[in-house]
């Protein structure tokens, strides 16, 4: 008898036999995929809603109204570079916020509070707008807004 491993019903000769292994190249199924993507747009379709404009024809009421109750027009505050301050064009000789408060009632009209326009140069201090702002607070104004300019070159909207 020969050394070795034998199989029964073999011959020793034989010894064991491996079958080489085939390389396969890995496959992508996309069937899946599609199905999964079938689903989403499904539920997409059955979720969105789909606005209609009915157009009816339809009597609006008329209202009367006073053009005695206008707004009032904006007022325009200018702070320059130095601190010196401009109401409506016009230069303020005193720097102070009481006596900006006491130009700004003097231009205001009506019964209802105008919006403020704060224009502020660039390099203005910043206790110089906060001056303005407090003489609008002392005068009763409280709609202020700042004027601001877009740098060259961006887009407008």
């Amino acid at each position: 008898m020969s050394g070795g491993f034998h199989l029964p019903g073999g011959s020793a000769s034989e010894g064991l036999q491996f079958k080489a292994r085939q390389e396969s190249e890995p496959e992508i199924n996309l069937i899946p995929f599609i199905d999964v993507l079938l689903v989403i747009l499904i539920f997409l379709l059955l979720t969105t809603t789909y606005s209609q404009n009915l157009q009816l024809r339809i009597n609006l009421p008329v209202a009367q109204a006073d053009k005695d109750q206008a707004p009032n027009p904006p007022l325009h505050i200018t702070v320059t570079a130095n601190g010196d301050y401009g109401l409506q064009g016009k230069l303020i000789p005193d720097h102070t916020a009481a006596a900006l408060s006491e130009a700004l009632q003097a231009q205001i009209r009506g019964d209802s509070p105008p919006v403020l326009i704060i224009s502020a140069d660039a390099l203005s201090s910043h206790q110089s707008v906060i001056t303005a702002v407090d003489a609008a607070r002392m005068a009763g104004i409280s709609h202020i807004t700042f004027a601001l300019q877009a740098p060259q070159g961006a887009p407008r909207r």
